[in-house]
């Protein structure tokens, strides 16, 4: 038997038969549903050997390592409690834990706040510069819904939408978009100009394609301004919600968008790293969601013009939905997506 998990994180045991039904249906949904090659025979005997393996850590073989990126660094350790300054937080994962990447962040995580703090937030990167060696991004999420009533100034669409007010709606939406657009490069030349090497979107279009749309329009604007400014777009789900509909970029329909779409826009905007994401289903197995999330990423890898940094932790990329990913799932993701999906980054 297979000591396993589900979506939830909950422990199962499987035996290898189910284990490989589970795989070869998680592949089919992928398939189908993105509209993207399967796995190949061989990859399923390989990801069998992966999920199948009874030690508890899984991990590559030597040479197949991957260049890893985060995403809000300083914040996994103060909502521990643990008070120790951002700019000490980055150096803990640069010496202690041997991250390849830094990122700096606030602890609201939204263009929108970042707006009203820029002078603190550039002190705070510029003085991690002083103490680090690793690349040093400036993270935040773009939160288009934060520009909606209540916390900001325009009609929240959520709401109009079921009393049918489809037109007010949209309008709603590119209203809030705009302004987002407007503090993408406000905060993102502010955070260049203060010695960042480049900007994290995550969670990228959690608020639809309008929120989608406001982020490739930032990319575009940000690489005109900055050339040399690396740019990674972190995604949020599979599929471009199409909470508007009739979004447009570059002439391309951005509703319904899966990775290897989405890859691909974001390349043609100016962005330099893509976070493809597939979320759990906390009621199916962890085979069947690694098989899943697998099948889309790996073929995300194979068309896109950019690297592709797969997002793997809390409730992506196959790992359960735990605020603590447990390590048995997020090492087997890890190597599945390193050795299988070929993938450049996690």
């Amino acid at each position: 038997m297979v000591l396993t998990r589900m979506g939830d994180g909950y422990f199962i045991e499987m035996s290898k038969t189910e284990v490989r039904k589970e795989i070869e249906a998680g592949v089919e949904v992928a398939s189908k549903k993105a509209k993207c090659p399967p796995l190949t025979n061989d990859d399923i005997e390989k990801l069998m050997e992966i999920i199948c393996e009874p030690r508890k850590f899984v991990s590559v073989e030597r040479g197949n390592e991957l260049v890893l990126t985060y995403d809000s660094q300083p914040l996994k350790l103060t909502r521990l409690g643990i008070p120790i300054a951002m700019p000490q937080i980055l150096q803990v994962y640069e010496r202690a834990m041997m991250a390849d990447t830094l990122e700096m962040a606030y602890v609201h995580y939204s263009f929108k706040s970042l707006k009203s703090i820029l002078p603190e937030e550039q002190y705070a990167v510029a003085e991690s510069l002083l103490v680090t060696t690793p690349p040093l991004l400036y993270g935040a999420m773009p939160n288009l819904q934060m520009y909606t009533k209540p916390d900001g100034p325009c009609e929240n669409s959520i709401e109009l939408m079921p009393q049918g007010k489809i037109k007010e709606a949209r309008e709603a939406q590119i209203e809030a978009a705009e302004m987002l657009f407007s503090d993408i490069g406000v905060v993102g030349s502010a955070m260049y100009e203060a010695g960042a090497d480049g900007i994290d979107f995550d969670t990228t279009a959690s608020g639809g394609d309008a929120e989608f749309y406001a982020v490739l329009r930032g990319v575009e604007k940000l690489k005109e301004k900055h050339p040399d400014m690396n740019i990674e777009v972190g995604m949020s789900g599979e599929f471009i919600l199409g909470f508007h509909g009739e979004l447009e970029y570059k002439g391309k329909r951005l509703a319904g968008m899966y990775p290897h779409n989405q890859a691909k826009i974001v390349a043609e905007a100016g962005g330099d790293v893509v976070g493809a994401v597939v979320n759990t289903n906390t009621r199916k197995s962890f085979p069947w969601n690694l098989a899943r999330a697998l099948t889309m990423c790996k073929y995300c890898g194979e068309v896109s013009p950019i690297p592709v940094h797969a997002n793997v932790g809390m409730g992506v990329g196959g790992v359960p939905m735990q605020i603590t990913p447990p390590i048995d799932c997020v090492s087997r993701a890890s190597t599945a997506m390193a050795e299988i999906g070929k993938l450049d980054g996690l």
